[in-house]
C-alpha cells in the first residue's frame, strides 16, 4: 500500500479525528445498514465491572496521583440519548475532603476515557498524544483535591460516528514489528484515551496461519518460504512478497500469539471492536503441488529486489475455486479457538497492488461473493472491512468493476475504507461506493515519511462533508507509520 515515492500529508489533527465528537447523532443511511452488527457487538461486549477496571488501569498508568478523583461508570445507550456518550458531572462528594470529585459515565471504557481525556484536555489544559508528538502532558493539571468543577448539569457528549478506526495493514511492520506487551499496552491506553474503538488486531496471525496451512498438508519448510520477516510482514500478507526477511524462527510464531492474546483480552476489556484479518487468496507456492487441480495464478512482480523470483511473484488462489472457501473457513474457525471470541469484522484486501487476471464484472462479483463466503462459513456475522486504496491505486478499477466488486456483498456486510480521502477522496465520484457503507479516511504518511504540507482545506472539509453524506459510518487515522 506504499508505493515509491509519494508525498503525502503530515497533519497530525488528534483533537478533530480521535476526540471526534459533538452533540450530533449518527443518522446516515450508512449507519443503517450495519446496524445488526452494533447490536451484536453491544450483545457481547465485555461485562460493565470488567471494562471498568480496565478503564481504571489506564488512569492508574496515566494519572495515579489523581486515581482517587474519579470514578468511572458504565451507562445504557438509552441514558445517552440511544447513541454512545460519555456524560461529565461533578461527584456528589465534589467538596468533600479527600473524597472523589470527578463522575464520569460512558456506554464503553472507551467512551470513559474518552471523557476523562475530554475533561483534562479542556478543563485542566492538558494533552495528551505520542511521545514524539508532546507525549502526555499533564503538568497543567491541579493537584489533587483541587480539579475544576463543572457547571451543574454536567456535559453529556455523544459519538456522532459509531465507530472509530485506526491504522492501516502496513502499520505493524513500519511501526508495530518489535514491540512488547509493555509497549502495545501503552498504545492500547492512548487509543481509548482518543476514543479509538475499532483498530486493526494483525499480531500473531503467521501462528494461526502456521496451523491452518499444516491442516492442508504445508511443511514448515514451506511456510519458512512463505512468510517474510518481522519488519516485512505487512507485505508478505499482502502477497506483495514473499521470504524477504525471513525465515521466522518458531520462537516468533508462539511469542508473538501470546502477545496478540493480551492485546485482544485488552481491547476487549475496555469494548473496543478490533478487527481481525481474513484470507485473502496469498497461499504458499507449495499449495500447487498438494492441489494440482486448485485454480491457482502466480502474480506478477511488486518492486521486488531485481525482480529476483526467490521473494517476487507470490502466488494467488482465485476466489472461485471451492478451495478458496475451505481455507477462509479455516483460519477464521482457527482464530476464534485460539482467541476464543470474535468482535466479527474481518479485513481482507484481496487486490491490494494487486490486479484481478480478469475485468469481467461477473467474474469480479464471483471473486468478491467467495472472499466474503470464506469468512461467513467460518463467522455468521462476519462483516468483511476493505481497505479502499486499489480503487485510487490501480486504473483497472473503473465504474463496472467497482460497483460488481462492491455488490457481491450483502448491503450491511462490507464497509470501504476511502483510504486516501484527504487528497484523493472516492467516495463523492462513485455514487458513494455506489450505497456501500463507507469510512472516511486520513492517510497521514507513507512509510513515515513526513512533508511540512498538506492539504488543509480537504483536511477542514472532507470529515465533515463525508459524515453528512448517506452511506458514511466514521472517521479514520490511517498513518503507514506512527510517530510514536
Amino acid at each position: 500500500m506504499d508505493s515509491p515515492p509519494v508525498a503525502a500529508v503530515s497533519l497530525v489533527l488528534l483533537a478533530s479525528f480521535l476526540l471526534f465528537f459533538s452533540f450530533a447523532q449518527s443518522s446516515t443511511i450508512g449507519v443503517g445498514y450495519i446496524s445488526k452488527i452494533l447490536e451484536i457487538q453491544d450483545r457481547e461486549r465485555a461485562l460493565p465491572s470488567v471494562q471498568v477496571a480496565a478503564a481504571r488501569g489506564v488512569l492508574q498508568r496515566l494519572l495515579p496521583s489523581h486515581s482517587s478523583s474519579f470514578v468511572f461508570r458504565i451507562v445504557s445507550k438509552e441514558q445517552c440519548g440511544g447513541e454512545s456518550c460519555f456524560i461529565i458531572k461533578n461527584h456528589p462528594s465534589f467538596t468533600r475532603r479527600g473524597a472523589p470529585q470527578i463522575l464520569i459515565s460512558g456506554v464503553t471504557g472507551v467512551e470513559v476515557l474518552a471523557g476523562l481525556h475530554w475533561y483534562l484536555k479542556y478543563w485542566c489544559g492538558s494533552h495528551i498524544s505520542w511521545d514524539k508528538t508532546g507525549g502526555a502532558q499533564l503538568n497543567s493539571i491541579p493537584k489533587l483535591g483541587s480539579l475544576p468543577r463543572l457547571q451543574d448539569d454536567g456535559i453529556l457528549v455523544q459519538r456522532p460516528v459509531p465507530w472509530n478506526y485506526y491504522q492501516n495493514a502496513v502499520t505493524s511492520s513500519y511501526s508495530f514489528a518489535w514491540w512488547d506487551w509493555k509497549r502495545w499496552e501503552k498504545e492500547i491506553d492512548w487509543m481509548a484515551l482518543q476514543g479509538i474503538n475499532l483498530p486493526l488486531a494483525f499480531t500473531g496471525q503467521e501462528a494461526i496461519w502456521q496451523k491452518v496451512f499444516q491442516k492442508f498438508n504445508i511443511s514448515k519448510e514451506d511456510l519458512d518460504d512463505f512468510f517474510g520477516g518481522p519488519a516485512f510482514l505487512a507485505w508478505s500478507r499482502m502477497a506483495n512478497l514473499h521470504r524477504w526477511g525471513g525465515p521466522l524462527p518458531q520462537s516468533w510464531f508462539d511469542q508473538q500469539l501470546v502477545l496478540q492474546k493480551k492485546i485482544l483480552t485488552r481491547m476487549y476489556e475496555l469494548g473496543m471492536t478490533p478487527v481481525l484479518p481474513a484470507f485473502s487468496g496469498n497461499v504458499p507456492a507449495a499449495l500447487r503441488n498438494i492441489f494440482p487441480s486448485a485454480k491457482i495464478t502466480r502474480l506478477g512482480n511488486w518492486f521486488s529486489v531485481r525482480s529476483d523470483v526467490r521473494w517476487c511473484c507470490t502466488y494467488l488462489l482465485d476466489a472461485t475455486d471451492p478451495l478458496f472457501i475451505e481455507i477462509g473457513r479455516a483460519f477464521i474457525e482457527q482464530q476464534l479457538t485460539e482467541y476464543g471470541r470474535t468482535s466479527h469484522i474481518y479485513n481482507c484486501d484481496t487486490f491490494d497492488e494487486n490486479t484481478p487476471p480478469v475485468d469481467d464484472p461477473e467474474y469480479i462479483s464471483s471473486l468478491g461473493g467467495s472472499i466474503f463466503e470464506g469468512m461467513q462459513s467460518g463467522d455468521s456475522n462476519a462483516v468483511w472491512l476493505m481497505q479502499g486504496w486499489l480503487f485510487s491505486y490501480d486504473p483497472f478499477w473503473r465504474p463496472p468493476q467497482t460497483k460488481a466488486l462492491l455488490h457481491s456483498v450483502p448491503i450491511g456486510r462490507l464497509v470501504v475504507l476511502d483510504l486516501f480521502a484527504e487528497v484523493k477522496p472516492i467516495w463523492d465520484t462513485s455514487e458513494q461506493f455506489y450505497g456501500v457503507p463507507y469510512i472516511w479516511c486520513m492517510l497521514h504518511n507513507f512509510a513515515g515519511n513526513l512533508e511540512m504540507y498538506g492539504y488543509l482545506d480537504s483536511v477542514a472539509s472532507g470529515p465533515v462533508e463525508a459524515r453528512t453524506s448517506e452511506n458514511s459510518t466514521m472517521v479514520k487515522l490511517i498513518p503507514s507509520k506512527l510517530d510514536c
